[in-house]
């Protein structure tokens, strides 16, 4: 079958034809005005699935050799309408990624009017090659995405990742046409990234022992490494809240105002004040740093969770870290609670949360039924209490839209991938790393409830959805292999509904990631084998 994810816009099957073999050699042939880094970049992400049947850039087309052809061609895909949304790169008019792939008997043709275009039919010629068993069936692939932006979110902050390992995860992203790599880079837990102006960030800890983190070098080389794959790198500075590391390196800085009464009765690290002119002095500093380095054009200033902070506390501090980011030439993006600072068109708002999204019992009996909450500790008291704190992010979505903001779509509820599977779809041999992995308070769930998620189902008017990220936070992650079984099988269907604006049908979306489990083998990616997915599928060719 085509196992294409996301599957295209429009598929010709030519049946009078025969198609190239996958088992013979290929060539890359990028001669006819595509860039020759495109063909590279291209050789590279193949290598994995054709082995030593992928010859060296630059040979010859021997007698039986097939051949990629990369072909910049503004005909390709023409007629296709722009994506909504939000274009990471950061362009007034979305970047075409529209394009035409071609299967032929001796080989296949990617076309496209922009080298994006190009490498988007790239990674989908790569999923024919690897899915399709000893031949390519003849067809054409007309093809472009629904919004603009299509991201994921990692977290070295709480589960450090190598940048070889973030390498990794920017090719899998790349694979399934994601366009956006967020780094969560700083938490209570850590801070990743050095700051030329705030060294204490990065220093070793009282101890001596050295901290993990990003040098200035290792954020530049991970930036041009995404950008070759046509990755837009947005990196996180989680603030008011989340601030232990920095208050740990800066020690002395005051604690934002907290409710009146309140004072001292969070279990939480208070919120920065920017109100103090030490701290906004710091704040000032490393935020410059973050938007010189960083080569894009979005810096996300966080914004949730500040427990402990006046309204007019958090508000102020909101206000001063956008003008910050501005300031330094880069657009801020926030959690959606920065709503609240107030927001208009030219502001992006990250919707996560409100209180039914939750899924928390309402009642001592249905918290008896819910294992995974009485395993972490909660209690009818505490749960009452978490619902009063997140109450106000019931009003957040609307706030947004009525001020005329952009809102990018990551609902717990589907798209934090940090939620664990649900015990019924884990097959034995995989039980106790199930087991591990997910956010503790989540509700355990398959991968076909993922892949249920509609965009469209948040009734948002188009014009004001920035675009869709799935999200992993690393509260339970010890390595690369638990950031990737958290994803796998489950971003393919976030990806899908990104880049085609809807819920793939599962029926037909399962047989697919059936054939997948091939590819991410052949990179040596770990993926919870669910069982509601037949994945001998993969045999039968």
């Amino acid at each position: 079958m085509n196992a294409v994810i996301p599957q295209p816009r429009r598929t010709a099957r030519n049946a009078a034809t025969a198609g190239p073999s996958t088992t013979g050699a290929w060539r890359i042939d990028a001669a006819d005005a595509a860039p020759g880094g495109l063909a590279a970049t291209v050789h590279a992400l193949l290598a994995p699935h054709l082995g030593d049947r992928l010859l060296p850039l630059g040979a010859g087309s021997a007698p039986g050799t097939a051949t990629l052809a990369l072909t910049l061609d503004g005909r390709a895909a023409a007629g296709f309408r722009t994506p909504v949304g939000i274009d990471p790169t950061g362009s007034a008019e979305p970047v075409d990624e529209s394009y035409r792939l071609t299967v032929g008997a001796s080989g296949i043709a990617c076309r496209a009017a922009t080298p994006t275009g190009v490498f988007r039919a790239a990674t989908t010629a790569l999923h024919l090659l690897a899915t399709s068993g000893d031949r390519v069936p003849a067809q054409e692939l007309t093809d472009a995405p629904h919004h603009a932006w299509r991201g994921l979110l990692v977290d070295p902050a709480r589960g450090h990742l190598t940048p070889g390992e973030l390498r990794a995860v920017i090719d899998l992203a790349a694979l399934y046409k994601l366009n956006v790599l967020h780094l969560h880079l700083t938490d209570n837990e850590g801070w990743r990234l050095e700051i030329p102006g705030v060294p204490e960030l990065t220093a070793p800890a009282p101890d001596g022992t050295p901290r993990a983190f990003y040098t200035v070098d290792d954020y530049r080389e991970l930036q041009a490494y995404a950008a070759e794959r046509f990755v837009t790198v947005v990196p996180e500075i989680d603030l008011p809240g989340h601030c232990a590391t920095l208050r740990e390196a800066l020690p002395g800085l005051p604690a934002a105002p907290a409710p009146e009464g309140l004072t001292g009765r969070f279990p939480f690290v208070p919120p920065l004040d920017l109100a103090d002119p030490a701290t906004r002095k710091a704040v000032a500093t490393l935020l410059a740093d973050v938007c010189r380095l960083t080569d894009g054009p979005f810096v996300h200033i966080g914004g949730d969770e500040a427990v402990g902070a006046t309204e007019e506390s958090f508000v102020r501090s909101i206000r001063e870290l956008r003008s910050l980011v501005r300031e330094s030439g880069k657009r801020p993006v926030g959690w959606q609670e920065s709503s609240r600072a107030g927001i208009g068109p030219e502001d992006i708002a990250q919707f996560w949360v409100d209180v039914p999204m939750m899924d928390l019992p309402d009642t001592a009996e249905e918290l008896a039924a819910r294992p995974e909450l009485l395993a972490a500790g909660q209690t009818p008291e505490f749960i009452a209490a978490l619902k009063a704190f997140f109450a106000p992010s019931d009003q957040d979505l609307a706030r947004i839209l009525d001020g005329g903001g952009q809102v990018l779509l990551s609902p717990q509820s589907h798209l934090y991938l940090d939620r664990a599977y649900a015990p019924e779809i884990v097959p034995p041999g995989q039980a106790s790393t199930a087991a591990r992995l997910g956010f503790p308070t989540y509700r355990p769930l398959g991968v076909e409830h993922a892949a249920r998620w509609d965009p469209a189902s948040h009734g948002i008017p188009e014009e004001q959805i920035a675009g869709v990220e799935a999200t992993v936070f690393a509260e339970s992650v010890e390595s690369l292999d638990d950031v990737t079984t958290l994803l796998l099988p489950r971003l393919p269907s976030v990806a899908a509904a990104a880049w085609t604006g809807r819920a793939p049908d599962w029926a037909d979306h399962r047989t697919r990631l059936a054939h997948h489990g091939r590819i991410w083998e052949q990179r040596g990616l770990a993926y919870l084998a669910s069982t509601e997915i037949d994945w001998a599928e993969q045999d039968r060719g």
